[in-house]
């Protein structure tokens, strides 16, 4: 299980690989939030998100022999991206499983990286099957998105980040917002920030109509989704947390939070406009809940994860004419 330990130990292996992320802030969102606010830009992490970090302490944490054969993962995108740039960095090949309604660029940018991209179908395919078959027909070893610990451990990186960074800017108690899919960046800031910044809650922030972590936190038990299509952000619509990551969560965060799309493209807009970042729709759910949902926050600081910035033209357009 993935502990402090295996993130420091993922950490090390980073440096000098990973790329460490600012912390920002505008009086202008402070403003709108009406409280102090952060944004941590994982947008600007290399291949636009935060799944580069868990990719390189996959990849890197694999035995060379075996890691020599290839890898495989599935993924709507930032994971996939982050799977062929740590193994094209590794020198050995990727085979990338993407749902066919992910974003062009992902897709693009994927293939792009070396990786052999294979479509599915997200509403009929099981990607999990897809995947543990091309695994064993080809020798590869798996990268899963979310429910691996080696996953966990490099994700949980921000947080050591996160929880230096608020030090330096005297930030002692403040709720962390995390856009959360399947768990795997939630749970590894909640596993660090629990460790060094007693202070700090996380809390998890998802789509509307895709809820599945808020409402396991709630009931206590693994939820499912009852679409897995039908919003743009599709970089964290997930059918379940995962069996390692909800323990975590269940364990060290707070209720979540829902918005909607609307909120989300809001937000979009607002993090180019006054921090010059672009977000991803699904990167965006932390940023649009303090913004336009504070109501349902404990008062004080709050640090919000930008967890990506991989969106295509038109739909940045489209948040642009937002506000």
């Amino acid at each position: 299980m993935t502990d402090i330990t295996m993130i420091r130990a993922a950490a090390a292996r980073a440096n000098g690989k990973v790329r460490r992320t600012p912390l920002l802030s505008s009086p202008f969102l402070d403003e709108i939030a009406g409280r102090r606010l952060f944004v941590k830009a994982e947008c600007l992490q290399h291949t636009g998100s935060f799944k580069f970090r868990g990719a390189w302490s996959a990849l890197s944490g694999i035995p060379a022999a075996a890691r020599a054969n290839g890898v495989i993962a599935f993924s709507s995108g930032n994971h996939a991206q982050g799977v062929a740039l740590a193994a094209r960095m590794h020198g050995v090949p990727s085979v990338i499983i993407m749902p066919r309604d992910a974003p062009a660029l992902k897709i693009e940018n994927t293939r792009a990286l070396g990786a052999d991209v294979v479509l599915y179908d997200r509403a009929t395919e099981d990607r999990d099957a897809i995947g543990d078959r091309l695994a064993a027909e080809r020798g590869l070893t798996l990268v899963k998105p979310f429910d691996e610990p080696l996953v966990i451990a490099g994700q949980g990186t921000t947080g050591l980040e996160i929880a230096e960074q608020a030090r330096q800017e005297g930030i002692e108690n403040a709720q962390v917002l995390v856009p959360c899919g399947g768990g795997g960046l939630t749970s590894g800031i909640a596993l660090v920030l629990a460790d060094q910044a007693s202070g700090m809650m996380v809390r998890p922030c998802e789509p509307v109509g895709f809820d599945d972590v808020i409402r396991s936190l709630e009931t206590g038990q693994i939820e499912r989704n009852a679409a897995l299509t039908g919003s743009i952000c599709d970089a964290i619509v997930t059918p379940s947390p995962g069996e390692i990551t909800f323990p975590i969560m269940r364990r060290l965060c707070q209720p979540g939070l829902a918005v909607s799309d609307h909120d989300c493209l809001r937000a979009m807009s607002l993090a180019f406009k006054r921090l010059k970042i672009v977000v991803e729709p699904g990167a965006a759910v932390a940023l649009a809940a303090v913004l336009f949902h504070g109501d349902k926050l404990e008062p004080g600081d709050v640090i919000a994860v930008a967890s990506g910035g991989n969106v295509d033209a038109d739909m940045f357009e489209r948040a642009i004419k937002m506000t």
